[in-house]
């Protein structure tokens, strides 16, 4: 495969991901507004959403007030913002049509669809839109798409390219969802067990879609042990950080074994000894060290890992 295909689609899974954790986050800033704000803890509950997403000093240099409405434009809207909704289609959608005839028929048409309905609600006045609503368009449509890609596509070295690109993504977004809740939503440590702290797990697990599935696994009460070992340690939670990052080996696996043993194997080798080095900690050595110093870490493993990606694979691609 050329590497130009190999970084279309590579990207097309990023940006598909990246969409979804963006409308994910909007959903995480809508339910905890509606706790009533304290004279103490948190006092800005979007702008904790724009510096764990990285994205605060961008923000700035465009809008003079962190409202509702202006992060919703961002995060959702704005196509100077590189991680917005609105943009992140578009390049998933402009990387699917460069690499057209990699793609089958239901793949293309799923993408395709999304981008045009996306074009309809950005011509929408934005006092008919809520957050609910884009929160929901870019769930299901992002997941009809990878529905399409995983009942249609050969399991070829493109397969693996596409989800290589949807595992980093999905664990880089897990891991930063988790750093708003423990780093910046509740710096005080009185806040620590109760009901605040209790709700602000729940709003986590309800942004990925993972409410009944902790409740399956977990049963009875929501605590930060075990939100944060279900989210980072369980390998039977579809967006855990073991789970996304083991998905991710599998398929760098995949494409040394289709490319022969001179194939450039780096960042397969990176990749798993990262995942190495996470299923040697348990919850308690996590906590440990500092949750956030471990998603820190973690984040910066990922970087590195998709940087490897590029230079094994993607140098000389689109």
């Amino acid at each position: 495969m050329l590497s130009r295909t190999a970084s279309n689609l590579f990207w097309m899974g990023r940006h598909l991901e990246r969409a979804e954790t963006a409308a994910r986050l909007l959903d995480v800033g809508q339910r905890i507004t509606l706790l009533p704000n304290t004279a103490v803890g948190y006092q800005n509950e979007w702008n904790s959403l724009l510096q764990a997403s990285g994205a605060s000093d961008q923000f700035r240099q465009k809008y003079s007030e962190v409202t509702q409405e202006n992060i919703e434009e961002f995060i959702f809207f704005d196509r100077d913002n590189p991680s917005s909704v609105a943009n992140c289609i578009e390049r998933a959608r402009e990387s699917g049509r460069i690499v057209r005839t990699a793609l089958t028929g239901q793949v293309w048409d799923a993408l395709n669809v999304t981008y045009q309905e996306l074009r309809k609600i950005e011509k929408t006045p934005r006092s008919k839109l809520d957050t609910a609503t884009l929160t929901d368009f870019t769930t299901s449509h992002t997941s009809t798409v990878r529905g399409a890609i995983n009942a249609t596509q050969l399991r070829n070295d493109g397969w693996h390219f596409i989800h290589t690109g949807f595992g980093l993504e999905r664990a880089d977004a897990t891991a930063r969802l988790l750093d708003v809740k423990y780093f910046v939503l509740l710096p005080r440590i009185e806040f620590v067990g109760s009901g605040l702290d209790t709700y602000q797990w729940m709003v986590i697990l309800r942004a990925l879609s993972a409410h009944r599935a902790f409740h399956w696994a977990y049963g009875g009460d929501i605590t930060a042990a075990r939100v944060a070992d279900f989210l980072i340690l369980n390998g039977e939670s579809p967006r855990s950080l073991v789970t996304s990052l083991y998905e991710t080996v599998w398929h760098l696996d995949g494409l040394v074994r289709r490319y022969g043993e001179n194939a450039p194997a780096t960042a397969r080798n990176q990749a798993r000894a990262t995942l190495d080095a996470l299923q040697a900690r348990d919850i308690d050595t996590i906590f440990d060290e500092g949750l956030h110093e471990f998603l820190s870490w973690f984040i910066g493993e990922i970087g590195t890992v998709s940087n490897l990606v590029h230079q094994d694979y993607l140098l000389g691609g689109a």
